[in-house]
């Protein structure tokens, strides 16, 4: 296989492909860069920081394919995939998860004690979030803390410590997960049940859209509440009220359940999450 072939490999195993986790994994990190840095955030964090979520994410795409191999072969959207298919190696697979891990500690080797610290707690959580499926009936809560471990690490960059408007936010990330990747996990409901593998989707059951809304309530709730820590103003909240309006055109999408209506509001996501950091980033620029 030409070199050119194995890079594309590893590109798909990654996931750099797809972009939409790389991204809502980024603008949680943005959010708190920006709030942070009081609208003024360092070149050097955002660089870091920017860098730092797409190699995190790429190395947990490689080590969720990991764990999730022998289960991936059942479901039809995952069974080409490069380590499930064969063409890519177990022992390829660890060495890039482990290559991205050791690239994004050496981003952090210039910032604080404090965030190398919670840089271990993230590499924790990234690594056995695919592993929590298999034990957790919720494992999006899960994943909405390792997703959203970049905010508590951006505080901590560039004020030395971790405010309790950072673990609100984080609070605020946690359930956002819960809503979007609750979508996600209603794409692949049927062979979840029959795999036996552990999904919001099947935990919430047939209030499955309730569920998904109220997440998306308590989402914008918390951030209100952070941007009234944070003295952010009516830009910011603006901000807020148009991604409320994203979270019910949501509701429209998912209301039927239709697979394909579920995965492209999953996909939306990404417009709700920068709408924030616009309303973030247009607040801080206007004062």
């Amino acid at each position: 296989m030409k070199l050119s072939e194995r890079l594309l490999l590893y590109i798909q195993l990654a996931r750099l492909h797809r972009p939409i986790g790389i991204l809502l994994l980024l603008w949680p990190t943005l959010w708190a860069v920006w709030i942070a840095s009081n609208g003024h955030p360092a070149w050097n964090i955002f660089f870091i920081f920017t860098l730092g979520t797409v190699l995190m994410r790429s190395a947990g795409c490689v080590i969720n394919d990991y764990a999730d191999q022998d289960i991936d072969k059942h479901v039809e959207r995952t069974k080409d995939r490069p380590l499930t298919s064969g063409k890519v190696s177990t022992r390829e697979a660890l060495l890039l998860s482990a290559f991205l891990s050791i690239l994004s500690f050496l981003l952090i080797l210039p910032l604080n004690r404090l965030t190398l610290a919670l840089s271990v707690s993230a590499l924790f959580l990234a690594a056995s979030y695919p592993f929590t499926k298999r034990f957790l009936v919720i494992p999006q809560a899960y994943l909405g803390i390792a997703f959203g471990f970049g905010i508590p690490m951006a505080f901590a960059a560039v004020l030395g410590t971790v405010p309790s408007v950072a673990w609100v936010l984080l609070l605020a990330n946690i359930f956002w997960a819960i809503a979007y990747d609750t979508e996600y996990a209603m794409v692949d409901r049927n062979d979840d049940i029959h795999l036996g593998i552990h999904s919001s989707a099947l935990f919430f059951g047939r209030f499955d859209v309730m569920a998904v809304m109220l997440c998306y309530g308590i989402t914008l709730a918390l951030l209100a509440f952070a941007g009234l820590m944070a003295g952010l103003g009516l830009c910011y909240f603006a901000g807020l009220m148009i991604a409320e309006g994203i979270a019910l055109y949501h509701y429209n999408l998912i209301k039927d359940r239709d697979r394909k209506k579920c995965f492209a509001a999953f996909l939306h996501n990404n417009w709700l999450g920068a709408t924030v950091f616009a309303g973030i980033v247009i607040d801080y620029l206007l004062r």
